[in-house]
């Protein structure tokens, strides 16, 4: 060993106090493909003021306060049925139905007068809100980004100039 290499083994030995290993268990949150907690106050401060200005622009048919359509808004992004979203904002199933649609959360499955009037005004926001929800309570958009990016795999470019000479 060389004079430095035996500075840098004694550092590391002093550092250490002897320990043979030096690595360090990680404690980061697993599951997530975004740094943003849906349980974060920011997140939920911008829910109410997606739910205020909802508020403000529409004509709600239900007359809840702004943290129960925060509490449905986030049952229906943990995709609870309609009785699990009621029983999370503690409203009955009926009024939890309507709060959805007010906030412009509308499934396949709904097909009352009350779900087209309500996709007709997500449509003319261009999904402003519901795209906004999504982004803050779910990390589908980054997924839907990252898996189109790994389709993408340059071969496309690699072959075009190529020529085939193939007869069947």
């Amino acid at each position: 060993m060389d004079e430095k290499t035996a500075e840098l083994r004694d550092i590391i030995l002093d550092a250490t106090d002897g320990e043979e290993t030096v690595t360090e268990h990680q404690a980061e949150r697993r599951g997530s493909l975004v740094d943003a907690d849906p349980d974060s106050p920011e997140v939920s401060d911008r829910l109410r003021e997606l739910v205020t200005a909802m508020c403000e622009r529409y004509d709600f048919a239900t007359d809840l306060d702004t943290e129960t359509y925060v509490r449905v808004i986030r049952a229906f992004y943990d995709e609870a049925d309609d009785d699990a979203i009621a029983d999370a904002a503690g409203i009955d199933t009926e009024t939890a139905v309507q709060a959805r649609l007010d906030c412009h959360l509308v499934r396949e499955s709904d097909d009352s007068d009350a779900a087209e009037r309500s996709r007709d005004r997500s449509v003319r926001t261009n999904h402003r809100f519901r795209s906004e929800f999504v982004d803050l309570l779910t990390d589908d958009a980054l997924s839907e980004r990252l898996a189109s990016d790994s389709r993408e795999d340059g071969l496309r470019e690699a072959t075009e100039d190529i020529e085939t000479d193939v007869s069947f």
